[in-house]
């Protein structure tokens, strides 16, 4: 059922705006004894999800008595993090989500479902993992709080992604990350249906169809006039439809097509969301379908400390380095430890141009960031990053095509997570 929807391209929906459609959804909900909601943690904070959490709270009071941020792999939030994202919300409140030890599985999706949906490039079964609060809870409302976005494992992001991700297992998330480096994110990166979400849907018809869950979606992105970033759409419903609703007025909000492929991209991670390359990979992900061959990407990552949020992940990022399908797809043959952490591997797999165009990280110089030495040892290049800013200043950039006074014309993105680039020849329909 859809509770509630409003989105076009030119809305531009202020937090009085999302209060009043969050509050008319629950007024149809009716009255809960006991609510738990589910937004995104920090790396999200621009979906909106921190003030829509806070609203929830405003309005049920007592009754709400859980927030588990769906943090997947990444690191628990910040005492400032929770304060920053969620304003007023009381910080005990706030539950941690440790992907190791916190889940339970509620079902297998069958291995020959999963070879079906995904061509026959992935056969085996997929365990459907969940935070354990979900099921014991004793919750009457759960409320999945997130943003719909292209995304390089699901097409698209959000909707049951939130719950078998995001309160996720280890080898729920390892499998079906591996499930979408495999079938290839090229082919699903700004797609609804594709096999993972052929999977999660699956499993929510099947395992999870008992639970009271809720789903509050944003559609948010950067407005290529001014470079702010806008909301442009609120859906409010339990079922597909608040997802497929949500998933178009995405393509059209965070999608651009290209007439040519860009020969410079430079990308500029903010320091408050991007400390790990697990992050801010997403400047590869998000562009590789716009870049030429022989291009170049330029990342400017002021606060790039580590590669993985997970330290397990980390090391294994470490250790085998972004270096292409074939030589990762080797080293999970020849390495157990790689072959049990898939999610590592899908993201080795992603975080390579195959060797068609070069990757530069330029970190800072803080003495928590990574080195000259680290990024290169991964398959990076390196580039200092005051020289770097020096030529191309995010101050004195604009969204979009710049022509710098050398007449060079570069590409410039202030926010990859918040955006889906390609050159139109390249683009799968």
């Amino acid at each position: 059922m859809l509770y509630y929807e409003i989105g076009s391209t030119d809305l531009e929906l202020s937090a009085e705006d999302l209060k009043k459609g969050l509050y008319e959804a629950f007024g149809k909900i009716g009255k809960k004894e006991k609510v738990l909601a589910i937004p995104p943690d920090y790396t999200r904070l621009p979906s909106r999800a921190g003030e829509l959490t806070e609203f929830a709270w405003q309005y049920y009071g007592d009754a709400l008595t859980d927030v588990l941020p769906a943090l997947g792999t990444h690191s628990p939030m910040s005492g400032y993090q929770v304060s920053s994202m969620f304003g007023q919300l009381p910080a005990y409140l706030i539950r941690e989500h440790d992907w190791r030890n916190d889940v339970v599985t509620v079902g297998i999706v069958p291995a020959g479902f999963v070879k079906e949906v995904s061509g026959g490039v992935v056969e085996f079964p997929w365990p459907a993992q969940i935070n354990k609060l979900l099921l014991n809870g004793n919750f009457d409302l759960i409320l999945s709080i997130g943003q719909v976005v292209p995304h390089e494992v699901v097409g698209m992001a959000n909707y049951n992604k939130n719950i078998f991700v995001g309160t996720g297992g280890v080898e729920g998330i390892n499998k079906s990350h591996f499930i979408g480096a495999a079938y290839g994110m090229e082919r699903m990166m700004g797609h609804a249906d594709t096999p993972v979400r052929r999977i999660f849907n699956y499993a929510s018809e099947n395992f999870t169809n008992q639970l009271p869950i809720v789903y509050v979606q944003t559609v948010v992105g950067v407005d290529k006039t001014d470079g702010n970033i806008k909301t442009r759409g609120l859906y409010i419903g339990d079922d597909l439809e608040v997802f497929d609703k949500a998933a178009k007025l995405a393509l059209s909000v965070n999608f651009e097509m290209l007439d040519k492929p860009l020969k410079k991209v430079v990308v500029y991670l903010d320091p408050s969301e991007f400390k790990s390359t697990w992050l801010g990979n997403k400047s590869i992900y998000r562009t590789r379908m716009a870049i030429d061959d022989g291009g170049e990407l330029i990342v400017l990552a002021p606060a790039l400390k580590e590669f993985g949020e997970d330290k397990e992940i980390d090391r294994l990022i470490r250790k085998y380095g972004y270096f292409g399908t074939s030589q990762t797809l080797k080293a999970c043959d020849e390495n157990v430890e790689l072959r049990n952490n898939l999610s590592a591997a899908a993201h080795l797999i992603h975080g390579s141009s195959e060797g068609r165009f070069s990757i530069t990280y330029c970190p800072g110089k803080g003495p928590d960031n990574l080195t000259q030495t680290e990024i290169e040892s991964v398959g990076f290049r390196y580039a200092d990053l005051d020289e770097v800013t020096a030529k191309y200043n995010p101050s004195n950039l604009r969204e979009g095509i710049n022509i710098m006074p050398d007449g060079e014309e570069i590409f410039y993105i202030s926010n990859p997570a918040l955006g889906l680039w390609a050159f139109k020849d390249r683009f799968e329909y």
